[in-house]
């Protein structure tokens, strides 16, 4: 069961050697991948290696990207993994979602599986928006069934903008270099809002240059500041720095605490002084909401 999604490392489905890897790190939930990963004459290889990790697998946070739905391979790979070991996974993860349509043919593919098991597991699904097309309909993908969180896919976003190639991965490298700002902060924003609209969570792209982790720090501090709840991983070597972005500093519950005991202990229900600042109800709550994430 996911408590928390700092960290998510994409494993491609068809290479089993680096499962074990995968399940032996730190990262929060591990994302079993028969996409972006995998050639199109191993997608059937993948889909069975997948079916077998999960069989053999111990609980702990589980994802499993399936194809997207205009491609021949999406509707096994949801039926296929999610009757032979659906209980083993907390979500599918649907790429390319441009509209509620998506979400409506996985999920009514779900609801079949699960009552046909007679199981009381149900699988969320994780949107990934990566086109114009899907931040336009971005508030009803939100709103459809079973959605647990919105995935922002940064290169096939930027394609299908027409935006320019920054970089080798495509995957959030050298930004600074031709655009003076954050070149993806609306979309992000945007992710983020409706998100948090909908009670879901939002999880950034992944940082395509893995041996450059000062980069990936530095991506992974900008969409915490957006309000992001994680960040994806290609590599495990970049599961720490992800986990430590996304992980509240000692000095950041110290100060949480700090107001939450002012709060507590004034005889007003308004605004309370702190080190000689003013805090109002809002701060109490942003306060509050810290030391709950670091307690799940």
């Amino acid at each position: 069961m996911i408590t928390r999604q700092r960290s998510t490392l994409s494993v491609p489905g068809h290479l089993e050697k680096m499962h074990k890897k995968a399940f032996e790190s730190a990262v929060d939930v591990i994302m079993l991948d028969m996409e972006d990963s995998v050639p199109p004459e191993s997608k059937k290889a993948a889909r069975e290696q997948v079916i077998a990790t999960l069989k053999d697998a111990p609980e702990r946070g589980i994802s499993v990207r399936v194809n997207s739905v205009d491609t021949p391979w999406c509707f096994r790979d949801a039926i296929e993994v999610a009757l032979a070991a659906g209980e083993k996974i907390d979500s599918i993860v649907l790429p390319k979602v441009d509209s509620a349509g998506d979400l409506h043919f996985l999920s009514r593919l779900l609801d079949g599986i699960e009552a046909e098991k007679g199981t009381e597991h149900s699988i969320a699904i994780d949107a990934s928006i990566e086109s114009a097309l899907g931040v336009e309909n971005i508030a009803e993908i939100a709103s459809a069934p079973r959605v647990r969180s919105l995935i922002f896919g940064i290169a096939d976003y930027s394609a299908s903008i027409g935006a320019r190639l920054a970089s080798i991965s495509g995957h959030g490298e050298n930004e600074q270099e031709i655009y003076p700002g954050h070149r993806w902060h609306f979309v992000m924003s945007k992710m983020v809002q409706t998100a948090k609209a909908h009670n879901l969570l939002a999880i950034d792209a992944p940082y395509g240059n893995f041996k450059d982790l000062p980069g990936l720090e530095n991506a992974a501090k900008m969409s915490c500041a957006l309000g992001f709840d994680g960040k994806w991983a290609i590599h495990p070597s970049q599961i720490d720095t992800i986990n430590l972005v996304f992980s509240p500093t000692s000095e950041e519950i110290e100060r949480a605490n700090r107001i939450l005991n002012a709060a507590k202990s004034s005889p007003l229900r308004g605004a309370v002084a702190v080190d000689g600042r003013m805090i109002d109800r809002a701060t109490v709550r942003l306060a509050q909401k810290l030391v709950d994430s670091v307690q799940r």
